[in-house]
């Protein structure tokens, strides 16, 4: 089962409307009723969704003890298609076009011929989806967390998401948002009475400390602050350069953070393009400095990350606040069951909320003047530390 083995990647979405006391087994007959391959179709355009046991691209086995563990439901979703691919019907059309004009005395294709052409293509990839041979198949896990009200979603946030997300609301009666930086700042806000304050933030430039316009990756329809999670990464980065590697959180916890392996920034203005770094500690190379101090903004960031005595190491997206590549630590002799694979997630995603929570805490807090001046001196600076400290 993908989240009980290997690495990790997900995106995350609070769950609401789920009124039972705990998963029974009248949950794992709704996952049965909604099984993957429930409905078989010969359509060159259908999509079919349905939920798998967990196991593999074809199990359809579902019980309450199989798929739930540690007040947790554990299986996957898998989206079969039957397309035909678009360069496919372009050619059978080329091909019926050409054998048409080769038996016409002038040469010339009239409307009603390319009529019959096109009707002539669509009846041939009826046939040919009928065979099967155009079907495809992908499994994506699933996690819902009943504990936290949250559910991992194995995949990225598109067009697969949708349709996952889109049958477990209407299988289950749910309502699902998804959970990227701007919509856990504002989580953080009204839990913490400081929603107003959250919604007068405007992006910064760090150079000038000054408001500046959207990035050009935002989304136009969310009106979610989705741009800090790009801003927590810098302010992660010079905090972990100029003041400990070891940061207290918002709820008194503390975790230790190295930023690792892989760096990825763009310009939020689009004008100096994207860079992708990969080294051992990208953070601590001239180019990545060079890169912040054009400008450009941190969009995915390798780390290790180390709480309450387990250590993580990931990939995390600033917009999304997706994790992927996400490895598990475990000792020699340690003896780790699948329940505290579910518990080790959940510390890996309450971890990462905190310290996010705690760069909001600072940006919204009376700290973070000398916080931005700092920074902004920092990005002004003609040498990096490690070039000084090399001189």
């Amino acid at each position: 089962m993908p989240f009980l083995r290997g690495n990790l990647g997900f995106q995350r979405f609070s769950v609401a409307g789920f009124e039972a006391d705990q998963f029974a087994d009248e949950h794992i007959e709704i996952l049965a009723q909604h099984a993957a391959g429930n409905f078989e179709t010969g359509s060159t355009e259908n999509v079919q969704i349905g939920f798998l046991g967990g196991e593999h691209l074809f199990d359809q086995e579902f019980e309450l003890s199989k798929n739930v563990i540690n007040d947790a439901v554990h299986c996957s979703v898998r989206i079969d298609t039957n397309q035909i691919p678009a360069a496919h019907r372009a050619a059978w059309l080329q091909i019926e076009l050409a054998g048409i004009a080769k038996d016409s005395e002038t040469g010339v294709i009239t409307k009603a011929q390319r009529k019959e052409a096109k009707e002539a293509v669509e009846q041939r990839c009826e046939s040919e989806a009928a065979t099967g041979k155009y079907r495809k198949m992908q499994q994506f896990p699933l996690l819902w967390d009943y504990q936290n009200e949250l559910l991992y979603f194995g995949g990225s946030v598109g067009t697969a998401g949708r349709h996952c997300i889109d049958l477990l609301e209407r299988a289950f009666g749910l309502e699902l948002r998804h959970l990227g930086a701007g919509s856990i700042a504002q989580q953080w806000a009204i839990d913490n009475d400081l929603y107003g304050e959250v919604d007068d933030l405007q992006p910064l430039d760090f150079l000038t400390g000054q408001t500046r316009g959207d990035n050009t990756w935002a989304n136009e329809h969310s009106q979610a602050p989705d741009f800090l999670g790009n801003e927590f990464m810098l302010w992660l980065w010079w905090t972990l350069a100029h003041q400990s590697d070891t940061i207290q959180l918002v709820d008194g916890s503390e975790v230790t953070v190295m930023l690792a392996k892989t760096l990825s920034l763009e310009c939020p203005q689009g004008e100096s393009g994207k860079e992708t770094i990969s080294a051992e500690c990208p953070v601590q190379l001239p180019e990545a400095m060079q890169a912040i101090r054009s400008g450009k903004l941190p969009r995915k960031s390798g780390m290790t990350i180390v709480r309450e005595g387990r250590q993580f190491d990931l990939v995390l997206q600033a917009e999304s606040m997706g994790i992927s590549g996400a490895k598990i630590h475990l000792e020699d002799d340690e003896e780790f069951e699948d329940d505290d694979r579910i518990d080790a997630i959940r510390l890996l995603s309450e971890t990462t909320d905190l310290m996010f929570q705690t760069y909001c805490d600072r940006r919204t807090g009376q700290e973070w003047k000398q916080d931005l001046q700092q920074i902004g001196q920092w990005l002004s600076a003609t040498e990096s530390p490690a070039q000084k400290a090399a001189a």
